[in-house]
């Protein structure tokens, strides 16, 4: 797959609107603020590709940007505090519109905050991927933001309150130190051609 080429599509806000599954589909989902538009610019080696709302949890749209060969969804965040009812029946519309009508998702990278241990929201969405048969991987983010001796310390507890998706690859990555790119562009880039996800991830 070709990361020097992409252009950014438009936003998709109703299940009415999603673009024609016409070639595969690389989805990016997390948590509001996980470092998901960090991840997409730097997959693409781009600064402003992807940008990150003002209004953390505010968006709700799916941006769709296009490469050769695949379109690339970044999907709204999830477990902000502050989205009303209407808001939040929004997004699980379209959340499941998107997974469960046929989409020829290749593979969703589900992206975990390090840091912390994985929220609600981060399990009720392993749990739906795992239920729905998408193919995704993990992919846990921020790790320049701890010190060697915690990271290590994290790691390993991400291990352990992950150890109900054992089958499922694990990727770690640092939007800033880049660490983990080349595996998930690896990632990325079998999925599209059809190959297994897990190469490159442990």
């Amino acid at each position: 797959m070709n990361f020097n080429e992409v252009r950014f599509l438009t936003s998709f806000g109703s299940p009415k609107q999603l673009p024609e599954p016409t070639r595969p589909e690389i989805a990016f989902s997390g948590h509001s603020n996980v470092g998901k538009s960090s991840m997409i610019n730097a997959l693409f080696n781009r600064k402003n590709l992807a940008r990150t709302s003002a209004q953390p949890g505010k968006t709700a749209t799916i941006n769709f940007f296009d490469t050769p060969g695949a379109f690339i969804a970044d999907l709204p965040g999830y477990g902000y505090a502050k989205r009303s009812k209407a808001e939040l029946e929004s997004w699980g519309e379209l959340m499941d519109a998107y997974f469960t009508t046929g989409r020829p998702i290749a593979l969703t990278v589900q992206i975990i905050d390090l840091r912390h241990e994985p929220t609600d929201g981060d399990y009720q969405m392993l749990d739906f991927l795992t239920q729905t048969g998408t193919p995704f991987i993990i992919v846990r983010t921020k790790l320049d933001k701890l010190r060697p001796s915690a990271l290590a310390q994290r790691l390993t507890e991400s291990d352990e309150e992950l150890a109900d998706f054992p089958g499922v690859p694990r990727l770690d990555f640092s939007a800033v130190t880049k660490q983990g790119l080349d595996e998930l562009r690896k990632a990325v880039s079998l999925a599209v051609e059809g190959g297994s996800p897990a190469a490159g991830t442990r």
